[in-house]
């Protein structure tokens, strides 16, 4: 019995992993593209290796549109935690520029939802870190822009960095 149940265990475990991929990969092939300008710093961290810390001019945008009682350091400290959504408008090269903290109306033509965390007091977008192979940090230095996909629900996925011309940063295969 405990042999069935252990077997099941794994099987359901490895079935809502696989299930948690298939959804990604299809947020990433299906995801509408948007551009977030990037303000990149590139420290090395010896237990993971090369990576760029990213942060986003619209992180700092929406920050401060907050209402001013999350942006103080009582709030930070007791609660630090909240979850919303920023209207964004998108250029035609689909670059988002800051429009507003949503107010549940309706979207113009060009804008698009994206959702946002608040942690520790700090705006968040999907990821805070881009990691690469080491010794290819010099790369990824003309990094202006990250790719997203973003989902129905406007939760964002990073695809790539990008230069100031919107072309795709990568290191070339040993």
């Amino acid at each position: 019995m405990r042999v069935k149940l252990a077997i099941f265990g794994l099987l359901l475990s490895l079935g809502l992993v696989n299930w948690s991929i298939l959804l990604k990969e299809q947020h990433l092939a299906e995801g509408d593209i948007v551009y977030l300008q990037l303000a990149p710093i590139d420290p090395r961290s010896l237990m993971q290796g090369d990576y760029m810390a990213l942060r986003f001019q619209l992180a700092n945008q929406v920050y401060e549109a907050l209402p001013k009682n999350k942006q103080s350091k009582r709030w930070r400290q007791e609660v630090a935690s909240d979850d919303g959504f920023v209207v964004v408008h998108l250029d035609e090269r689909k670059i988002a520029t800051f429009k507003s903290i949503d107010n549940q109306q309706g979207l113009a033509k060009d804008d698009m939802l994206l959702r946002f965390r608040v942690r520790n007091g700090v705006v968040k977008f999907a990821t805070n870190a881009y990691f690469f192979q080491e010794g290819h940090g010099q790369y990824y230095q003309a990094a202006k822009f990250g790719q997203f996909r973003v989902d129905q629900k406007g939760e964002l996925l990073l695809v790539a960095l990008f230069d100031q011309d919107l072309k795709p940063l990568y290191a070339p295969k040993d």
